[in-house]
């Protein structure tokens, strides 16, 4: 594929979630204040999406607070990956869809018959760090450079106690052991942004194109984000990459990397301060927000390293209910309270009030 679109995620099917089902139970359990009644919709009926399986968290939290509101609304979400959940909203399947990629040229071209002569439009709707997670014990707070990330995932470097990583680490005693470095067997919008940070920032050492595709013969594969967490806590001398909210809930150290003479950590801010280094991908349809990533940036506490990922729609569908239906759950979604459920549930950074007020106008196009 070798583009510079970040695309593809993926989980088995079997780890399909049914939030709208998870949040009527939740809000049944839930302790009610007496003003749900009178903030309840009118809206009823359903609506799937299916894709990014980063998006997991964040929409378990959307899900359950848009069914606060919206009792007679359920939202289902399938977390099979960017690429087939992509699929999936192209062919009709789901009337949105998740993804770590924005739809690209050809993908845009498709999306003309499926939505009723509209358009579909990418919306960003979740921002997360992708952290760089390993299995060393006793080594701690480590440090490394984009040129020796890039040097351990082609295979160069082969031992922890390699002169590059002990360059990057003065004074920290590492062990002679054998490095595993795991990355996705699937096709991955994680793997794309991560092989796109390591071509922008360390392109003697990575040569390859970024790609969704693992494009080397190296190194442990592990299917979707949660198998990859699992094999690098199953294997002493293992490291690999995976969005930041569930390298949280495991046991396993993170890394920071190095940003101009700094060394950062990866976490939601720093996320969101490098977000905002970036900019705009020109020449998409009316409507469509698609970030460019600067991978370069130096901004003082910045992490170049993250993911922006998409809610997609169409501007336009052939059910109206269906339409009024992804327009009032991707308001409630990018909201100001959508966001903060997401940050609280996922560790994902807020988008910005001006990004907000962008996506709006957006929305406003479904069903206009």
């Amino acid at each position: 594929m070798n583009r510079r679109t970040f695309r593809r995620a993926a989980v088995p099917a079997a780890l399909a979630l049914t939030l709208g089902l998870a949040a009527c139970s939740g809000s049944n359990e839930t302790t009610t204040t007496g003003n749900e009644g009178a903030n309840a919709s009118d809206l009823s009926g359903s609506i799937a999406g299916a894709g990014a399986s980063t998006q997991t968290a964040a929409q378990q939290a959307w899900a359950a607070g848009f069914n606060a509101t919206n009792p007679d609304v359920t939202v289902n979400y399938d977390p099979v990956g960017s690429g087939a959940g992509r699929e999936q909203f192209l062919t009709g399947g789901v009337p949105f869809a998740g993804s770590d990629a924005y739809l690209d040229e050809e993908e845009l071209t498709s999306s003309e018959e499926r939505c009723a002569g509209g358009s579909a439009i990418d919306l960003p709707v979740y921002v997360s760090p992708i952290a760089v997670a390993y299995n060393l014990p006793g080594v701690e707070d480590l440090q490394l450079s984009p040129t020796t990330l890039a040097n351990i995932f082609n295979g160069t470097i082969t031992t922890w106690n390699d002169p590059a990583i002990a360059a990057d680490n003065p004074g920290v005693t590492l062990p002679a052991t054998t490095v595993n470095p795991v990355h996705r067997s699937d096709d991955s919008g994680t793997t794309e942004n991560f092989t796109d940070y390591l071509h922008a920032t360390a392109p003697e050492a990575w040569t390859a194109e970024p790609d969704g595709e693992w494009p080397l013969q190296t190194g442990e594969a592990a299917q979707g984000t949660s198998g990859v967490v699992q094999a690098i806590g199953a294997g002493e001398g293992s490291i690999g990459y995976a969005d930041e909210s569930q390298v949280a809930a495991s046991a396993l150290q993170t890394a920071s990397l190095k940003v101009g003479e700094s060394w950062v950590a990866p976490s939601a801010e720093a996320a969101a301060t490098a977000l905002d280094s970036s900019s705009r991908v020109e020449g998409r349809p009316e409507g469509d927000i698609a970030i460019e990533i600067d991978r370069t940036t130096t901004a003082d506490g910045a992490y170049p390293l993250f993911i922006v990922s998409y809610a997609i729609a169409c501007t336009a569908y052939e059910d109206a209910t269906q339409g009024e239906l992804v327009k009032a759950y991707l308001t409630y979604v990018t909201s100001e309270e959508g966001q903060q459920a997401a940050a609280e549930n996922a560790g994902s950074a807020p988008i910005s009030d001006t990004l907000r007020e962008d996506i709006t106008t957006s929305l406003d196009m479904i069903g206009a």
